[in-house]
């Protein structure tokens, strides 16, 4: 697979989906799989039953992995953008398609 063009603790926007247009930091970056888990989005609903490690039990709520197709890399405008490689001053470095500006990280 080619370099990751979204990583961890970059800004991102769901595209499509029940979360579109939501808003949040990639808090895991899964390459081999090709999915990313964001930060309050794609939230899963698991029903767990009282247990000896868990005397409480109830809803545990989590991020569940997104497909990385599903997200696109957020300008400072919070409007949704490609991501292309540049080399500059011998670096290669991400850059925003829309802005032209280096993405940091």
């Amino acid at each position: 697979m080619a370099t990751a063009k979204i990583k961890k603790g970059d800004q991102v926007i769901v595209l499509s989906g029940k979360d579109k247009g939501r808003t949040g930091e990639v808090v895991k970056s899964l390459p081999k799989d090709g999915k990313v888990v964001v930060s309050g989005v794609n939230v899963a609903v698991r029903h767990t039953k009282p247990s000896q490690g868990d005397p409480q039990g109830g809803l545990k709520r989590s991020e569940a992995p997104m497909h990385i197709s599903k997200v696109a890399h957020v300008t400072a405008d919070g409007k949704a953008t490609r991501v292309r490689f540049e080399e500059r001053d011998g670096k290669k470095v991400r850059v925003a398609v829309k802005t032209g500006e280096v993405i940091s990280g």
